[in-house]
């Protein structure tokens, strides 16, 4: 009898060990592939690839370095940096970087685009929030997939969060702001991986000279900095000339100076740091928000959310939000447009070193296409 019962205790461990080991190699198979590079082409523009750890060496091998595209007009004229990716799961910024690198050609000046600016933070997901691993985008020669990602690098990459951070300027943030880029600029050359990152950023527009520099965001429809130019003070002049340029097209857009109190960011940082003249744009995503209902793949590609809805009518937002919602051909078209029009008012400004492109899709193309129509077909 007790044989028995130990020989079923017995079969019993068996069996959860077994369930363990099926859960721990299901869990591991995703893990692994979260940390597969998405496939990028790169299209004629092109001119050189390089590497962000060309600018800090301390980043070859590791979890933070990422490619950087060149597209080279034949005419000299102005370099401009964009940043896609900052944070991996607003995903129109990457989008928009994904476009320029695959689609984009360049006439005058220098452009360099690094879509996924914190490498780290596409190989996971920020936990408790229910968000896709990937997102799939329809292409004319079929789906493209990439990773969703979270907005902070990944803890795997980079642990324990401080208690409280303190950012190379001395000011005081929350633990988890650690893993922030846009917390982390100018950077440290010896500090953790995301400081290193956003080290080697600050040194490319410092080697490379960058006339401009663009952070390209997304954020919730209740935050009040949203379908927005936040500029450093040297940028406001173009800034509000690139404003009043989106207006007369019929894309409404605010703007805001960066304000100095605040450290650590992109469009701050780089203009104190650096020569270069800084930006960052926010679009609206209910995918970032608080107020949203089920976060599938739908909702960040279609924009669409009723809850959103409910809350527009309760004067809850900053931004419209109707039943066509904020798809994602929306926000891009934003990023790609805004861009477009401080490309042309520096152009405007600067005719012998300006920054001329083409291949960039307007607001109604995107609409009317979809993002895929913009990227490369699988290969």
């Amino acid at each position: 009898m007790g044989t028995g019962k130990a020989g079923g205790a017995h079969v019993r461990g068996i069996i959860v060990l077994l369930a363990a080991l099926a859960i721990a190699w299901l869990a591991g198979g995703e893990f692994v592939a979260k940390h597969q590079p998405d496939v990028i082409y790169p299209g004629p523009g092109v001119t050189e690839v390089r590497r962000l750890s060309d600018y800090h060496p301390g980043l070859a091998g590791g979890p933070g370095d990422t490619n950087v595209y060149v597209l080279e007009g034949t005419q000299p004229g102005a370099t401009v940096l964009v940043l896609g990716g900052t944070h991996p799961d607003e995903f129109a910024g990457f989008m928009a970087a994904l476009i320029l690198v695959e689609h984009a050609q360049v006439q005058q000046g220098r452009l360099i685009v690094i879509p996924q600016a914190n490498a780290s933070g596409f190989t996971h997901n920020l936990a408790g929030e229910g968000h896709p691993a990937y997102i799939d985008v329809e292409t004319p020669g079929g789906l493209r997939r990439f990773r969703f990602g979270a907005r902070a690098t990944n803890p795997v990459h980079q642990w324990p969060d401080p208690d409280v951070y303190v950012q190379a300027s001395g000011q005081q943030l929350s633990g988890s702001e650690t893993r922030n880029l846009n917390r982390a600029y100018p950077g440290r050359p010896d500090g953790t991986l995301t400081e290193q990152v956003a080290y080697a950023i600050t040194e490319l527009i410092r080697r490379e000279g960058a006339a401009m520099a663009f952070d390209l965001h997304e954020a919730s429809p209740e935050y009040p900095v949203i379908n927005t130019i936040v500029a450093h003070p040297r940028m406001m002049e173009l800034a509000v000339m690139a404003t009043m340029d989106l207006e007369l097209q019929g894309i409404a857009i605010g703007l805001e100076q960066s304000p100095a109190a605040l450290r650590g960011l992109s469009h701050r940082e780089w203009g104190d740091y650096t020569e270069t003249l800084a930006a960052l744009f926010e679009s609206a995503n209910p995918s970032q928000g608080r107020l949203r209902g089920r976060t599938g793949a739908e909702l960040v590609l279609e924009g669409q959310d009723p809850l959103y809805e409910r809350a527009a009518a309760l004067g809850r937002l900053y931004v419209p939000f109707g039943p066509e919602g904020h798809p994602l051909e929306s926000r891009t078209g934003r990023h790609l447009s805004t861009l477009k029009a401080f490309f042309e008012m520096y152009s405007l400004l600067n005719p012998l070193d300006g920054i001329s492109v083409s291949g960039l899709p307007g607001y109604e193309e995107l609409l009317a296409n979809g993002v895929g129509a913009y990227l490369q077909p699988p290969r």
